[in-house]
């Protein structure tokens, strides 16, 4: 199963899905998200229990099993810039198959696919993503799946959303039909088909910096 997972570092991560994800007890898992979170938070509860099986990501610094189960063969990671990331997040849930790109052209990123030449330029196919599910998280959403996210959080979540076949979301408030301004939504009810109450989200910070007194 290939699974689409908002968020980037902690910020605007599924955190209960996540768990729910890990007490299901399976494995074999794609998860195509910016990150693994880190090791005891996020993604990272997903690759202590060794249930990832490949990760297609951004950013992969935080989380010290990622390297470990990557340097000994454990884990297949395929490497993605992020804005790419997101473009083939958003071109698979526009029914879009592939985009060409010059981002990663020159590079390991561009190893095995093909490269097309527009206007004396070479570009590389990226093809879009199409997950089994996406898993969200957003701040506000109604009972018809229209969603909200707040501030950062509003980073790999709306292109997670549209890509996958079944979309959970994960809300912090739940509110009636109606109630939301249909201007502030972000990610239209049509693409959510369950939606799951976090009210008591649990904000860690990825890294804290502090300036001397």
């Amino acid at each position: 199963m290939t699974i689409a997972v908002g968020g980037f570092g902690l910020c605007g991560i599924p955190e209960a899905l996540i768990m729910a994800l890990r007490d299901s007890g399976k494995k074999g898992f794609t998860v195509a998200s910016n990150n693994a979170g880190v090791d005891d938070w996020g993604l990272g509860l997903l690759l202590q229990t060794r249930q990832i099986r490949k990760m297609i990501s951004s950013y992969v610094g935080e989380n010290r099993e990622f390297e470990r189960q990557f340097l000994s063969g454990d884990l297949e990671v395929e490497f993605c810039p992020q804005g790419t990331l997101a473009e083939r997040m958003r071109a698979g849930g526009a029914g879009i198959p592939g985009f060409y790109t010059r981002t990663g052209f020159g590079t390991t990123v561009a190893e095995g696919k093909e490269v097309h030449e527009f206007d004396g330029v070479s570009y590389i196919l990226e093809r879009g993503i199409r997950a089994d599910l996406a898993l969200v998280k957003a701040w506000k959403g109604d009972r018809s799946g229209n969603l909200i996210y707040r501030k950062t959080a509003r980073n790999f979540n709306p292109m997670a959303a549209t890509c996958g076949r079944v979309t959970v979301a994960e809300v912090e408030h739940l509110v009636d039909t109606g109630e939301l301004d249909p201007d502030h939504i972000h990610t239209p009810g049509i693409f959510v088909q369950r939606m799951v109450q976090n009210p008591r989200a649990e904000k860690r910070i990825e890294q804290r910096t502090v300036r001397q007194a």
